[in-house]
């Protein structure tokens, strides 16, 4: 039995392209599957020969794409799905490509941004344990032909670096089983993974960044999909199964609730967040008015465009300023401890 898994937004991606190319070429929809199975890594091929003899039974590409809806987007089967009823797939397929080339590139902006203070805060962490561990000891037994006693800190940091000596095995051990069991709990746990999610927004710094990238993602997945036909309580739906933040799901469906109970979306979105945890003023005035005049899926595409160059302008500047300040804190840490050393040889004169 082959298990299920979902294609990643770069995998949909090149489906999409691939099929795009081969429609515009003038191909028949039969015929392009069957060539891009041809030529298609080996994981893709069972589901392809899937779709390809669902195709052949007279199923449309959207019956077969939901068949197969544990690899593909909601989103990306509901614009094939409302396409089919417009007879416009290749417009479809080129929204598919482009929402998608969009969210892939917002997630290597943030991954991009968030990689030099991760590898730089890990790499500074082994170093003092290493130090910790094989560096101290050293000093501890250069200290033990001292007939003084030792400044402060330097007795508390060889307290703590036997403690880590001894119990090194315990403590990795204590802290991979506490990791371990917290990854899962979040797993398991939906109402978890919301905390974490609501707790991810007030973060400082990287909570306004968060937040930026989640209404990107709202505004530009609202806009295609209201631009490809579908009526906004149904985009909204699919907007809320597609996100991946549990903020943005329930705001979506907070929304698509009061919409259907008679309100208009300006007053439906500030139902839904009156304390503006996603969406701020700015936005749901903008959206109220653009609803109103009837030009909502431009405007939702206007603020996405305005709100990822926001982002990527803050993550150019956390950029610049984090590097130097990485750089700083990193020698606070690194000299403290070299200072903390070398105490009881600076008072060599006192102590001996």
């Amino acid at each position: 039995m082959v298990l299920k898994h979902k294609l990643s937004k770069q995998e949909q991606l090149h489906f999409a392209q691939q099929l795009l190319s081969l429609l515009q070429a003038g191909l028949a929809l039969l015929h392009a599957i069957e060539l891009i199975y041809q030529t298609a890594p080996k994981p893709w091929r069972q589901w392809l020969n899937t779709i390809h003899q669902q195709l052949k039974a007279g199923n449309s590409l959207s019956r077969c794409l939901q068949m197969q809806s544990q690899r593909f987007s909601a989103e990306f089967i509901n614009l094939i799905s409302v396409s089919e009823r417009t007879g416009d797939i290749d417009l479809a397929l080129a929204t598919i490509c482009q929402q998608l080339e969009a969210q892939i590139e917002l997630r290597r902006k943030v991954q991009q941004a968030l990689a030099y203070p991760s590898i730089t805060l890990c790499t500074s962490f082994t170093l003092m344990i290493v130090m910790m561990v094989w560096v101290v000891p050293v000093f501890k037994d250069v200290f033990a032909h001292f007939q003084a006693d030792l400044p402060g800190p330097t007795r508390l940091l060889i307290q703590i670096s036997s403690l880590i000596e001894h119990f090194y095995l315990s403590i990795g051990l204590g802290l991979l089983s506490f990791i371990s069991l917290a990854l899962l709990c979040w797993k398991k746990s939906i109402a978890m993974q919301k905390k974490c999610d609501l707790f991810s927004f007030r973060l400082p710094i990287l909570g306004r960044l968060l937040r930026l990238a989640t209404l990107t993602y709202w505004c530009r997945t609202l806009g295609h999909l209201v631009a490809s036909g579908l009526s906004l309580p149904d985009a909204l739906r699919v907007t809320a199964q597609s996100s991946n933040h549990w903020i943005s799901h329930d705001y979506s469906a907070e929304i698509f609730k009061h919409l259907t109970r008679g309100w208009p979306l300006g007053e439906a979105l500030r139902r839904a967040d009156p304390n503006h945890t996603l969406f701020d003023i700015e936005t749901l005035q903008l959206l109220r008015i653009a609803s109103e005049s009837g030009s909502l899926p431009e405007m939702l595409r206007k603020r996405a465009s305005i709100l990822g160059d926001e982002l990527s302008n803050r993550l150019n500047t956390l950029s610049q300023t984090l590097e130097p300040l990485l750089i700083m804190i990193v020698g606070i840490m690194i000299g403290s401890l070299v200072i903390i050393l070398y105490l009881p040889i600076f008072n060599l004169g006192q102590i001996v």
